[in-house]
C-alpha cells in the first residue's frame, strides 16, 4: 500500500526499533541511503546496512536477518515483483519500499499490512483497479452449494428442474469468470508490459527530511546526485528532469537564503551548491577540454569523431573557438584564468554553428571550501566507477563501501580516484563505440539492433557491469543512429551481450528501447526476455532489479535471439 504520509507511517514506526536497511547498487540509492543514515544517526536509530546485487542477494540477506529485525528498508529493489511471494516472511515482518521501478507490483500496491511503498504517487503510474484483478470466489460457490443440499424428500420432477437451474447458473458464472480471467490478464499484460523509472529515491527520502525540518546543504546535495544520475543513465525523460530540477532548485534558493546571513558561508570547510546551465561534456574540470570533448557522449556523435571527417570537425570546431591547441590539451585547472572566465559563452557560441544546439544542461556544483569544485555529473561518473571497480580484485560489497563513502565531503579523496577510473571508463566506452561502428559490430537483426562484445575485446572485462554495459550501449546506439543512412534502423532498439563469466560460459545480456530525445524511456525488453526464455528452454538467470539485464549461457544465445526475432517481429 502507498504511504501518504512519509513522517507519521514510516519515519515515527522506525526511529524507536532496529532497522535492517537493504541497498540496490546504483547511486540514486548510495544517495537515499545516505540522507536516511543521516537522519537515523541524528535520532540514535539502530540499523544495519546490506548491499544487495539481485533477487538472489536480497533473499539471502533477509534470511539472515530475519530472526532479528521486524522492519525492513528496501532501497531501489522489491517494488517490482510480489515481495511477499518471493521472500515468504512472517505475518509481523514489514517492508517499507522506496524504489524507483516501475511498474510496481499490483499485490504490493494492495497489501494493507506488511507492505508499506514509499512511492510518490504524482508519477504516472495507471494502476488497474482492485476489482479487475481481484475477485473473491469463495463467496459465489457458497450460494450454490447451498442451494443445492436437499435432503431428498423432495419429488423427482421438482428436484431436477431445481437442478437444471443451478447447472444453468453455475455454466453462467463459470463464462462470466473466463470472461473476466481474460480481461484480468490483458489488463496485467498492459500494465506490467514496459519497465520505466519514477522518481528517484534519494529526492523522496529528502523530502522526507524536509518534512521534519532537518534537512541540511549535505542531504540536498545527496538529492540533487540521486536525479543526476537518473539523467546521466538516461533513466527518465528530459521533462521529468527539468520538472525535479526546479524542484530542487527551490530548495537549494532557500539554503542558499537561510545561510546569507552566518558567518562561516565563506569559511574554508563551507559548502554552497549553486544552480546553472553547465556543459554537456563529462569532467571537463577534473580533465584536459580535449579529452573531455572526445570522450563525452554528446559531442563524440555530434562530430562523428570515430571517422576521419569528424576529426577535421573537431579541429575546426577548436578553430573557431580561437583557443590555443596548447591551451585545449593540458588540464583545465592549469588554463588561462582569462580564457576560463568566458568559456562556457566561447564553446556555446561555436557549438550553435556546427548544429550542437543543446550543448548546455540545467545542473548543480558544489564548492567545498575554496578549493574543490564538483558538478552534479562528476560525483556520479566518479561513485559509479568506484561501484562497479574492476582494477583491483575486491569484493561487490567493499566497491559499494567505496562508492559510499565518496559521497562524504570529508571524503574527497576517494571522489577523486573515482574520477580517475571514470575518465578510463569513458574512454574505454569511446574506443568500443569506435572499433564497433568502424567494425559494422551492429547488425540489424530486422525488429532490433544487435551487438556482441567478443571476448578479446579491450576493456570487456569492465563491460560486464551493468551500469558500464548500460551507458555504453546507451552511447553506441546514440553514435549509430547518428552516422547510419538506413531510416529504419534509426528507430530500432538495441540489444546488446558481452562476456560475463568465462568459466560458467556466461554472457550479460540487455536491451535498451529506440533511441529518442522525446521517448518516455519504457523498455519491453523484459517482457521479451522472460517469454523468449520460456519458449526455448534456454539457461538464464532475471537476477537483477532491472529486468532488461539478464544472464544467459553463451550456447544458448543463437536460438534465444532467434525466439526474440520471432516475437518482436
Amino acid at each position: 500500500m502507498f504511504v501518504t504520509d512519509i513522517r507519521k507511517e514510516f519515519y515515527d514506526v522506525v526511529v524507536h526499533q532496529r532497522v535492517a536497511l537493504l541497498v540496490a547498487p546504483d547511486i540514486d540509492a548510495l544517495c537515499a541511503c545516505k540522507v536516511l543514515q543521516a537522519l537515523f544517526h541524528c535520532d540514535q536509530v539502530q540499523y544495519t546496512l546490506v548491499p544487495v546485487t539481485g533477487w538472489q542477494d536480497l533473499s539471502t540477506a533477509f534470511t539472515e536477518h530475519k530472526d532479528q529485525y521486524r522492519y525492513f528498508v528496501l532501497i531501489n529493489c522489491g517494488a517490482n515483483v510480489d515481495l511477499l511471494e518471493t521472500l515468504q516472511p512472517d505475518d509481523d515482518t514489514i517492508f517499507f519500499i522506496c524504489d524507483t521501478h516501475r511498474p510496481v507490483d499490483v499485490v504490493n500496491i494492495y497489501n494493507d499490512t506488511q507492505i508499506k511503498l514509499l512511492i510518490k504517487q504524482d508519477d504516472d503510474l495507471d494502476i488497474p483497479n482492485y476489482d479487475d484483478i481481484f475477485r473473491d470466489d469463495e463467496d459465489e460457490e457458497g450460494e450454490d452449494s447451498g442451494n443445492e443440499s436437499d435432503d431428498g424428500s423432495e419429488p423427482s420432477g421438482k428436484r431436477r428442474r431445481f437442478d437444471e437451474g443451478a447447472v444453468e447458473r453455475r455454466i453462467e458464472r463459470q463464462r462470466a469468470k473466463r470472461e473476466w480471467e481474460a480481461r484480468r490478464r490483458e489488463i496485467l499484460f498492459d500494465y506490467e508490459q514496459y519497465e520505466y523509472h519514477g522518481t528517484s529515491a534519494a529526492m523522496v527520502i529528502f523530502e522526507l527530511a524536509w518534512v521534519m525540518t532537518k534537512d541540511n546543504k549535505d542531504m540536498l546535495w545527496w538529492a540533487i546526485i540521486g536525479l543526476t544520475e537518473q539523467w546521466v543513465h538516461d533513466k527518465i525523460p528530459n521533462m521529468k528532469y527539468v520538472t525535479d530540477i526546479a524542484t530542487l532548485q527551490r530548495h537549494v534558493s532557500r539554503h542558499n537564503h537561510r545561510n546569507e546571513d552566518e558567518e562561516n558561508s565563506l569559511s574554508i570547510d563551507c559548502m554552497r551548491i549553486s544552480f546553472q546551465y553547465d556543459l554537456r561534456l563529462a569532467l571537463y574540470q577534473h580533465w584536459s577540454l580535449y579529452e573531455s570533448i572526445c570522450n563525452s557522449c554528446y559531442t563524440s556523435c555530434g562530430f562523428k569523431l570515430w571517422s576521419i571527417n569528424g576529426q577535421k570537425k573537431l579541429q575546426e570546431f577548436l578553430a573557431d573557438m580561437g583557443l590555443p591547441l596548447k591551451q585545449v590539451r593540458q588540464k583545465f585547472n592549469s588554463m588561462d584564468m582569462t580564457i576560463k572566465e568566458n568559456l562556457r559563452e566561447v564553446i556555446e557560441e561555436s557549438s550553435n554553428k556546427f548544429g550542437l544546439k543543446d550543448i548546455r544542461v540545467q545542473t548543480f556544483s558544489v564548492h567545498f571550501g575554496f578549493k574543490n569544485r564538483f558538478l552534479a555529473t562528476d560525483v556520479v561518473h566518479g561513485a559509479a566507477a568506484l561501484l562497479e571497480n574492476v582494477e583491483k580484485e575486491e569484493t561487490a560489497t567493499d566497491n559499494f563501501i567505496r562508492a559510499l563513502d565518496c559521497l562524504s565531503r570529508s571524503n574527497l579523496e576517494q571522489l577523486h580516484q573515482g574520477i580517475d577510473f571514470a575518465k578510463k571508463k569513458l574512454r574505454a566506452i569511446q574506443q568500443t563505440i569506435a572499433s564497433s561502428i568502424c567494425t559494422n559490430l551492429i547488425l540489424s537483426q530486422g525488429p532490433f539492433l544487435y551487438c556482441y562484445l567478443m571476448e578479446g575485446t579491450p576493456d570487456v572485462k569492465l563491460f560486464s557491469k551493468p551500469m558500464a554495459l548500460t551507458l555504453l550501449c546507451k552511447y553506441l546506439l546514440k553514435a549509430f543512429v547518428s552516422s547510419t543512412r538506413n531510416k529504419r534502423c534509426k528507430v530500432l532498439p538495441l540489444i546488446m551481450a558481452a562476456p560475463l563469466d568465462m568459466e560458467k560460459g556466461t554472457v550479460i545480456l540487455l536491451g535498451i528501447p529506440p533511441e529518442s530525445d522525446t521517448s518516455d524511456k519504457k523498455n519491453f525488453f523484459g517482457r521479451a526476455f522472460e517469454k523468449a526464455a520460456e519458449s526455448t528452454n534456454s539457461r538464464t538467470l532475471h537476477d537483477r532489479f532491472d529486468t532488461s539485464i539478464i544472464e544467459l549461457k553463451t550456447e544458448d544465445r543463437g536460438k534465444f535471439l532467434d525466439a526474440l526475432i520471432t516475437l518482436l517481429s
